[in-house]
């Protein structure tokens, strides 16, 4: 028991950081920043004022980061969903893939030609920088979703451009030597990543969306069982030599729209161990660096001028024209290519490189620093301005923090939770109006938090959430989402 002392400090200072890191979203929304900034900047200060607190090893913050991650990805594949991803699946992998290697060749050409740093170099920091990450888009919108074609691709990039970035990253630190055969084995190891990652989170998948309707005594363990199954899909396939994080993303993809037991429940608590799991990214990053070490002229110098590069050349322009066969309209192409975002993975991948102990890996690890935390900074911030000066459909949901339902033995046939997009079909229509056919009836309207007694005459608008019933083998939702991107 001599012990017990310091270990409650221990735990108690741990849990006051988790709290004071979750009020700091509150504290984002008054400043209107971006709460991963805040983690950023405070976490760093404190490693500063208290060394101990960044003594953590390398191999360790990789640990934790990646732990992180694979709650981050299998939210938001959950988030993105089979009939999302489907509509727009061939631009998601194909911007997922050819725009990760393009920014990524981009970058490491501008690293090199600029700055001196050797080709090995150079490409790690492009590839260390080439991804985006969806958890501080969402961070940065708060409560407003972007709709349409645009937020699924922009999410979906988000979670398929990290395990191609984490796939480029372990092929440079692994590959030895040169010339072709380095290419050849380096490209091999790569598609080995991604095929076997694909194939174990589809298997993963449709296993989860079937393991998901065994019944447990108690409902609090369904949301348990799916957490530790998404770690088990990660764990089976990186011991198959794959990418754990792309099995977790597809596997999180398949299940999204699974009917199951307490789905409910199971999402709401995903995606709080993915917030938690950004907290811990952004904190791990802040503590293992020193703000006296980032403002360092050889270090500062470099990550501003690769972050504006980065995201008023190479982003736009490179990555743009990757994406010139991808319909979207002007403002929804424009939004994209801004809000191309970094965040968690580059902290993943550059305790990769710090782990590796190579030629100017610390140097490389705090360019990183400087460079996500310019893109977090300022392109965060701009995030909700851009999408409001070019268009964007985006609905705001208000936290509702009060239920009232009714639960059941058995899952209830043909009943759907729909949601009025902006420019659905069922927006501006009346109930009797509504093309639901005449064996479907609506069940509930609720409209700003409230609920509303539905009358043939009620105008149905944006934001409305409806219960409809009809038959099993009808699906309406088509009524209720922005019609798809047609120039």
């Amino acid at each position: 028991m001599g012990d017990a002392r310091p270990f409650a400090l221990l735990i108690g200072l741990l849990a006051a950081a988790i709290l004071l890191a979750v009020l700091a979203n509150r504290v984002s929304d008054r400043i209107r920043g971006p709460a991963p900034a805040l983690f950023l900047v405070v976490a760093a200060a404190a490693s500063d004022l208290f060394p101990k607190l960044g003594r953590f090893s390398p191999h360790t913050n990789e640990r934790i980061v990646t732990v992180a991650l694979i709650f981050v990805l299998f939210d938001g594949g959950m988030h993105i969903g089979c009939k999302r991803f489907r509509t727009s699946a061939g631009a998601v992998v194909w911007i997922g893939v050819a725009g990760t290697v393009v920014t990524a060749g981009a970058l490491a050409v501008t690293a090199h030609l600029l700055f001196g740093f050797t080709w090995t170099t150079a490409m790690l920091i492009g590839a260390a920088l080439s991804p985006t990450d969806p958890a501080v888009v969402f961070s940065v919108l708060g409560q407003r979703e972007i709709q349409g074609r645009a937020g699924t691709i922009l999410e979906g990039e988000s979670g398929a451009n990290d395990p191609v970035g984490i796939a480029l990253i372990a092929v440079l630190l692994g590959t030895t030597g040169g010339g072709i055969t380095a290419f050849a084995t380096g490209l091999g190891e790569f598609a080995l990543q991604m095929v076997v990652g694909a194939a174990v989170g589809v298997a993963g998948g449709l296993s989860l969306s079937r393991f998901m309707r065994i019944p447990l005594p108690n409902e609090a363990l369904y949301s348990i069982r799916a957490a530790a199954a998404a770690v088990v899909i990660y764990a089976a396939a990186t011991l198959l030599f794959g990418s754990g994080f792309l099995a977790v993303l597809v596997a999180g993809i398949l299940i999204g729209d699974t009917r199951a037991p307490f789905k409910r429940e199971v999402e709401r608590f995903a995606s709080g161990l993915s917030g938690l799991g950004e907290i811990v990214a952004f904190t791990v990053l802040g503590l293992s660096i020193s703000i006296r070490d980032a403002i360092r002229p050889e270090v500062l110098f470099p990550g501003l001028a690769l972050a504006a590069i980065l995201i008023l050349l190479i982003r736009p322009i490179l990555v743009g024209a990757v994406t010139a066969g991808i319909t979207l309209d002007r403002g929804e192409r424009a939004f994209v290519l801004w809000a191309g975002l970094k965040g968690a993975v580059p902290i993943l991948l550059g305790t990769y490189i710090l782990g590796a102990d190579g030629a100017d890996a610390r140097r490389i690890y705090e360019i990183i620093f400087v460079v996500v935390l310019i893109s977090v900074v300022v392109q965060g911030s701009l995030v909700p301005t851009f999408a409001k000066l070019l268009r964007v459909p985006m609905t705001t949901s208000q936290p509702q923090p009060f239920a009232l339902g009714l639960r059941f033995t058995d899952e209830p046939d043909g009943v759907y939770r729909c949601l009025v997009a902006p420019g659905a079909p069922a927006e501006g229509s009346t109930v009797a109006d509504l093309d639901i056919g005449e064996d479907a009836w609506i069940n509930m309207i609720r409209r700003d938090g409230q609920l509303l007694q539905i009358r043939g005459t009620t105008i149905l608008q944006e934001g409305d959430e409806l219960l409809v019933q009809t038959d099993p083998d009808v699906d309406l939702r088509d009524l209720f989402r922005t019609p798809p991107t047609t120039g």
